[in-house]
Parts: C-alpha cells; sequence; structure tokens
C-alpha cells in the first residue's frame, strides 16, 4: 500500500512563508515525477509544481519566482517552499507522485490534501 502524508498548511498573512512537505511510503521501487496541485472554492484542480526524479522542474505562471519545488530521494520526500504569500494562493494543496511498485508502473498517487490560507 503507498501513501502520501501532507503537512505544513495553515494560515499565514500575506507576504509570509509556508513550507509544505510530502512523504511516501509503502512498498515502491521507485517515484519518478512529483507534483504539488492545489484547489481553490470554485476552481479546478491545478497543476502548482512539479519536479522530476533526476530535478527537473516546472512551475505554473502564477506561483514562478516565489515557490520552490524539491525533493530528497532519501526520504521519499517532495517539499514546497512558499514565499511572498498571497490571498489568491488560498487553497487545499495535493501531493502526487508517480510511483513503480511490484505491479505496476506510473502508478498515480494522492495525497489528502492540507489547506493553506492567506489573510490580507
Amino acid at each position: 500500500q503507498v501513501q502520501l502524508v501532507e503537512s505544513g498548511g495553515g494560515l499565514v498573512q500575506a507576504g509570509g512563508s509556508l513550507r509544505l512537505s510530502c512523504v511516501v511510503s509503502g512498498s515502491i521501487f521507485s517515484i519518478n515525477r512529483m507534483g504539488w496541485y492545489r484547489q481553490a472554492p470554485e476552481k479546478q484542480r491545478e497543476l502548482v509544481a512539479g519536479i522530476t526524479s533526476d530535478g527537473s522542474t516546472n512551475y505554473a505562471d502564477s506561483v514562478k519566482g516565489r515557490f520552490t519545488i524539491s525533493r530528497d530521494n532519501a526520504k521519499n520526500t517532495v517539499y514546497l517552499q512558499m514565499n511572498s504569500l498571497k490571498p489568491e494562493d488560498t487553497a487545499v494543496y495535493y501531493c502526487n507522485a508517480a510511483v513503480t511498485t511490484e505491479r505496476s508502473s506510473y502508478l498515480g498517487v494522492w495525497g489528502q490534501g492540507t489547506l493553506v490560507t492567506v489573510s490580507s
């Protein structure tokens, strides 16, 4: 059973910072692409940032220059450092990982989500 556990969400004032963490556990052979998504009220879930197994990254235009995604392969963990937060960043943030297990390749697994609220 593959599981993703997220942490780090909370309430912060505009201009502040938060760091989200997502730990992958279970019987996995490898973790391929990992990403952070978010879903705000009355909006579709969108990709915020992605990172490949070798460290290549991509970001949504709305967060470029403010957010940084990184991963620690030894800990099976992906991070999202969020700086200069804006009220429009308020959303539930979800971690996603494409993993290879004994029975499946590139199985997509989602975390439970963590709420980020940015006040003005």
